[in-house]
């Protein structure tokens, strides 16, 4: 659950605290290029974009999880979530640096994607390995990667810890570390036995 449900939560609540910090970046970016203060309709609709972005990112990652898990095996589709990852990483902790704003909201809409394509393949993933006495207590572990995700996102968003104007873009980056680690350590996980019996025909792999 690492980047699957924690990987939505975290993306759920990491927004919230740097609200007015992109707001005032958005018009001092559009001020620079244009010469004139947008209005603040203008921001507005900007601000909508980068939040509900995230949804239709969600929506793509959404319906290319059956697929994928089914194409390349479960555990092959969460390392390719990462993918996404990290590129919606990337783009929101440089944001800043390159002056655009536009780099937002595609971050968040590659987070998107990976939130919606991790989080459908977790589950799936956890229930499928599970021997059948825990099935039902590790599928609950969906449910509290979320909840984990957003407590560490409202924490992380503390004036005390990134919750500041110098910090945002770090602070919409952060997402970078729970894929760093899962692709450290799923590679040393096993396949779903469901998948090699059934998708590979691997009836050895599978025992």
């Amino acid at each position: 659950g690492i980047t699957g449900a924690f990987h939505y939560g975290l993306q759920v609540s990491i927004i919230n605290s740097p609200a007015e910090y992109i707001k005032t970046f958005i018009c001092e970016t559009w001020l620079k290029r244009y010469g004139s203060p947008p209005s603040a309709e203008m921001i507005t609709l900007m601000w909508s974009f980068i939040v509900s972005i995230y949804s239709i990112g969600g929506l793509l990652g959404s319906s290319s999880a059956g697929y994928l898990s089914v194409r390349f095996g479960r555990k092959k589709a969460m390392l390719f979530a990462n993918i996404p990852a990290l590129l919606g990483a990337a783009l929101m902790g440089l944001s800043r640096l390159c002056g655009s704003f536009e780099m937002i909201i595609a971050g968040r809409l590659f987070s998107g994607v990976c939130g919606g394509l991790a989080l459908n393949i977790h589950i799936m993933y956890a229930g499928e390995c599970a021997p059948r006495k825990l099935r039902g207590l590790i599928a609950i572990t969906a449910s509290t990667s979320i909840a984990a995700g957003k407590f560490v996102g409202f924490a992380l968003g503390l004036r005390e810890v990134l919750g500041v104007e110098a910090l945002w873009p770090v602070l919409l980056a952060a997402n970078v570390l729970p894929a760093l680690v899962q692709l450290l350590t799923l590679p040393f996980f096993p396949d779903s036995p469901r998948y090699l019996l059934i998708d590979k025909k691997d009836k050895e792999g599978c025992i």
